[in-house]
């Protein structure tokens, strides 16, 4: 389905030596040191750079949120994409200050917005089937959703973009992400299941049930990524997960958000083990799940700052940190080059 090539490690050697060498002591720039070997591996050796960054937030509705699972109703994802488009957000702030290039995609909330200029229609449906109930989406949706997000992918390709950050928004999607979780790793839902936007403990109880439901469910056919997708999914996660792949295919780097996004990239990982080479994790939210998600993940996130807002808001704020790497790895002198005997 994608053709995503292992990381190339053959100059792995040479990366380091030239890390090694910078005029600081061995491993003083800690964790921007590995990034900037990751990053080398991907983009080259030969003075990397960031070209034409671009976030990539992904907007659906889900089933399960009209049985009480969030603080909010549904309607507030289409509130929430018209305050992105209006750039009052968050994340609007954030790619701002940092300088990402930000575009909204309505992977299928439950209305689409009309006359609204800057939403990019890649709808599946209107929000998916309540997981505790029945199917998600169909196979064929899930399969459409990684075409689409090819499309958008190559297009950014083509148009000199080596890196993209994904975001989401979507009521409900902390129980979709929490039964992806489940399902591919086999934890307990209790141990998946957080509190998402600050429920209350009857609602928590609620949500734990209902994810739990939806796993006995679909139980006979939870032992493939993409079913697992197609079964308890959500529409901005099918896409988030085909971007990722897309990405590494046209060998890009990939910056992953919180919980939702770090769900999505567990089901790339699954469908393609190579994928994972690509990914940098920006953060480790404050949902519960969260910090089990990354050990399985074998991920080391760059920030840890309590936060569980998603939008891509955790990967904006990594851009920085990326660009650190880069720029010590291009333009740090080594001590040859200071003239700096030790």
């Amino acid at each position: 389905m994608f053709d995503i090539k292992a990381i190339n490690t053959e100059f792995d050697e040479q990366i380091q030596h030239k890390i090694d060498t910078k005029t600081k002591p061995l491993g003083a720039l800690g964790d921007l040191e590995s990034l900037a070997l990751k990053i080398a591996q991907v983009l080259g050796k030969d003075k990397p750079q960031i070209n034409n960054p671009k976030m990539m937030v992904f907007a659906a509705d889900h089933g399960i949120a009209e049985s009480g699972v969030s603080i909010a109703p549904s309607e507030v994802t289409t509130q929430m994409v018209t305050n992105f488009i209006n750039g009052g957000a968050a994340i609007n702030v954030f790619t701002r200050q940092v300088g990402f290039d930000l575009e909204v995609i309505d992977c299928g909330i439950l209305k689409p917005i009309e006359n609204l200029e800057g939403v990019i229609d890649q709808r599946l449906g209107s929000g998916t089937g309540p997981i505790h109930k029945r199917a998600a989406m169909t196979l064929g949706a899930v399969k459409q959703g990684f075409k689409m997000a090819t499309t958008r992918v190559e297009m950014h390709h083509q148009n000199g973009c080596n890196l993209i950050a994904l975001g989401e928004m979507g009521i409900g999607n902390t129980s979709s992400a929490a039964a992806i979780m489940s399902a591919l790793t086999g934890c307990k839902v209790e141990d998946c299941v957080g509190r998402g936007t600050g429920i209350d403990a009857a609602t928590f109880k609620r949500k734990k049930m209902l994810v739990e439901q939806a796993l006995l469910v679909h139980h006979s056919e939870l032992d493939d990524p993409m079913q697992v997708l197609a079964c308890v999914g959500g529409f901005e996660i099918v896409q988030m997960t085909g971007a990722m792949l897309a990405a590494a295919e046209r060998n890009m780097l990939i910056i992953v958000d919180g919980f939702i996004a770090s769900a999505a990239a567990l089901a790339a990982v699954k469908i393609n083990p190579n994928v994972r080479g690509y990914m940098i994790f920006a953060h480790q939210s404050d949902e519960k799940g969260h910090m089990l998600m990354l050990e399985f993940l074998q991920a080391k996130p760059l920030l840890k700052l309590g936060m569980k807002l998603g939008e891509g808001t955790g990967a904006a704020l990594a851009l920085p940190l990326i660009q650190a790497a880069v720029n010590f790895y291009n333009e740090m002198a080594s001590f040859e080059d200071a003239g700096i005997e030790i």
